[in-house]
């Protein structure tokens, strides 16, 4: 016997249902062109495939499938698509190297280079904002396929209680059920998510919330995403 006091849980979508709510998500989505992007759905996991006109319409398709209920993961397989008259490697360098040196919030730190109309950053930098600043900057520059960022962190000093900050970043955060994750973090910058979320979403405010506290070098993301 039931009674108003016993609560359910959302079903757990079959394969085939999280394959089309992707997909009605994709259309949902303006600046994403679905017709040429595949879906596919297994056990909570989705692999996009296929091609985009542009890495920010790829980045947005992978954003629209991760913000899906039941997605735990977004494999993108996708490809850019190249058309005549493209950038070549040459004029996507000196593009990207300007568009660095204009973004007022990255250091002269970061490096760039070009090969195949795939962009990589390096270098250093002391703050988590100014790495995906760095990213940001090149993000939509016409002929880029593909964007890597290997730019590392590194503060001059680590500011202690690092857990502490965290920790009631995450209760204020109306995104985040603080109660359901565990942050962990050594004397090194280098802190743990564990326990369990109800979205990608969510999972991907408690990282942000925790690239947001001074000191952190790294954050190793073990929260499970509730099917």
């Amino acid at each position: 016997m039931t009674t108003a006091a016993q609560s359910t849980s959302p079903p757990v979508p079959t394969d085939a249902e999280l394959q089309a709510a992707v997909v009605s998500e994709l259309i949902w989505v303006k600046d994403v062109d679905a017709t040429h992007i595949g879906v596919a759905a297994s056990e909570g996991a989705v692999t996009l495939s296929g091609e985009v006109g542009s890495f920010p319409e790829k980045r947005l398709a992978v954003k629209a499938a991760q913000r899906v209920r039941g997605a735990n993961g977004v494999a993108d397989q996708m490809t850019v698509r190249t058309t005549s008259g493209a950038a070549n490697d040459t004029d996507v360098a000196r593009e990207a190297g300007e568009a660095i040196e204009r973004a007022v919030n990255v250091p002269p730190t970061v490096r760039v280079a070009v090969h195949d109309h795939v962009v990589t950053l390096s270098g250093a930098v002391t703050w988590q904002y100014q790495r995906v600043a760095a990213g940001r900057a090149v993000h939509y520059l016409k002929g880029v396929r593909d964007v890597f960022n290997l730019i590392t962190i590194s503060p001059g000093i680590a500011t202690a209680g690092i857990r502490a900050e965290i920790g009631e970043a995450l209760v204020r955060n109306a995104q985040v059920d603080g109660r359901t994750v565990t942050v962990t973090a050594d004397s090194a910058g280098m802190v743990t998510l564990t326990g369990t979320v109800r979205s990608w979403g969510e999972r991907r405010q408690a990282e942000q919330a925790c690239w947001s506290a001074p000191g952190v070098l790294g954050v190793t993301d073990h929260l499970h995403v509730e099917r």
